[in-house]
């Protein structure tokens, strides 16, 4: 398994690597900070009080690397993700990438994914394989595999997601949201419905958002 970590993390470098190749310049580098009152991930609660995050982002031609950096009380969880993403001429589009999430604290061990997506008109398919190096300090007992995929509907502003985990992992959520832009912020509130057996509660959050380019 700290193969596939290592794999993950290096496929990640040469996504950024080959994105600069073809032509830094011609890309656009974009930048995002934020705020949520409870920080929720795929219907399972990563806090719970506020959480501020930033990120950074690359894009060139479909190429993509980017990093997120987000709060999570212990520490800091740290996010980097690349791949590849194409809209066809029927309106359908189709992605491919992967993502490593890191901890600097004691709150969880690292998680080593490969995403795939696809959408068309309001509806998105999303699919991740991952692995989980288990809890801090019993990893080799405890590591496993997991899988998640999520159906998300978007409209107007408004948004709703199903999403159901599979393998080592079990359980299924429903996040429904609604979010516009204020003032140059995107400003947003949601409600989760949780029965995964890595939590099973209902929350509501707001969030506050801004993206600029660099």
């Amino acid at each position: 398994m700290k193969n596939l970590k290592f794999t993950v993390i290096a496929a990640a470098v040469l996504a950024a690597s080959s994105v600069s190749q073809v032509a830094l310049a011609e890309g656009s580098v974009s930048a995002n900070i934020g705020y949520v009152s409870q920080y929720h991930f795929r219907g399972i609660q990563q806090t719970s009080g506020g959480s501020a995050s930033a990120g950074l982002d690359y894009e060139n031609d479909g190429f993509y690397v980017g990093t997120w950096v987000a709060d999570v009380a212990d520490g800091l969880e740290v996010d980097l993700y690349g791949g590849y993403g194409i809209e066809l001429d029927s309106g359908l589009s189709l992605g491919l990438g992967v993502t490593t999430y890191q901890y600097t604290g004691d709150f969880d061990s690292a998680y080593n994914e490969v995403n795939l997506s696809a959408g068309y008109g309001l509806i998105s398919l999303g699919y991740s394989q991952g692995k989980w190096d288990g809890i801090v300090g019993d990893e080799a007992a405890t590591e496993g595999d997991y899988s998640i995929f999520t159906v998300t509907f978007e409209s107007n502003g408004f948004s709703g997601t199903f999403g159901t985990y599979g393998q080592d992992s079990e359980g299924e959520y429903i996040e429904v949201g609604y979010g516009t832009e204020i003032g140059g912020f995107d400003v947003g509130v949601g409600v989760i419905f949780s029965g995964s057996d890595l939590d099973d509660d209902e929350a509501v959050y707001f969030s506050l958002s801004k993206s600029f380019d660099l």
